[in-house]
């Protein structure tokens, strides 16, 4: 079995067909060595910021030994698409660490802003560089047929061969 060592890549891929054909995003949270840990599927227009409250909600890390059910990871490493002040206030508010870079129209407007536009938040440039974990995993996922080309008209239905190529994977 792969330990879970706490850190989180939340990733949102658009999976299917485009040009006003059916879309489909996998949000998924995957561990320090690719193992899936979460699953959402959604329709290709959701924000994938708006989704990390929910693909964090459904980490479930069953310890080894006596213990409860982990549910929170120690980091979240994700790319600019998280950099909003609200996912950095609810990962601060849940006591989890964010390694996101920020935008740069954001760190413009902060520095437009002078002495009140605050301290740029810190980032762990070494620790970001894990986050190739999760765009490996999505690589993975993209190399199943049936995923890639998205045949299944339910969402059920994909969701399903997500998580059974989540399960080979592990």
């Amino acid at each position: 079995k792969k330990s879970w060592t706490g850190e989180f890549e939340p990733t949102g891929h658009g999976i299917g067909r485009s040009r006003g054909g059916l879309t489909t995003k996998i949000h998924h949270a995957v561990d320090g060595k690719g193992g899936p840990l979460a699953i959402v599927v959604t329709g290709g227009q959701r924000n994938d910021g708006a989704m990390l409250s929910q693909v964090l909600a459904e980490i479930r890390v069953p310890r080894l030994g006596a213990g409860r059910t982990r549910t929170r990871p120690d980091m979240v490493i994700a790319d600019r698409a998280y950099t909003s002040g609200v996912i950095r206030t609810e990962l601060r508010r849940r006591g989890i660490k964010a390694v996101i870079p920020q935008k740069r129209d954001e760190i413009a407007a902060r520095k437009r802003r002078g002495r009140k536009g605050g301290r740029p938040p810190a980032l762990d440039a070494q620790t970001y560089k894990l986050r190739n974990v999760a765009e490996r995993s999505f690589a993975l996922v993209k190399q199943w047929r049936a995923l890639a080309t998205r045949y299944d008209k339910l969402a059920i239905t994909y969701r399903a061969a997500v998580v059974l190529s989540a399960c080979l994977t592990w």
